[in-house]
């Protein structure tokens, strides 16, 4: 697998950045979600998964830039987190 580095909000290219795959998948490197409230707000996690932590903005900016066809506004930035669906 080969990456293209997309973008990131942290200086020097330190997490959390976004990359995109060759397989048309997005790779996400952060911090890793370590609080045991927030773990425990997690369904189905398998054997070799890990949340990471990565700020709206990232998602908004990235999201904007490599999908066009896709408004900024269908991932508000404002307002607080919205509830998980699915």
């Amino acid at each position: 697998m080969r990456m293209r580095f997309l973008g990131s909000t942290s200086e020097a290219g330190a997490c959390p950045t976004l990359y995109e795959t060759d397989r048309g998948t997005i790779v996400v490197q952060g911090l890793q979600v370590t609080d045991a409230q927030a773990l425990a707000d997690l369904r189905d996690v398998l054997d070799g998964e890990t949340a990471v932590e990565v700020p709206r903005e990232l998602i908004t900016e990235i999201a904007a830039r490599v999908l066009p066809e896709i408004t900024a506004t269908a991932f508000p930035t404002s307002g607080g987190a919205q509830p998980a669906t699915g």
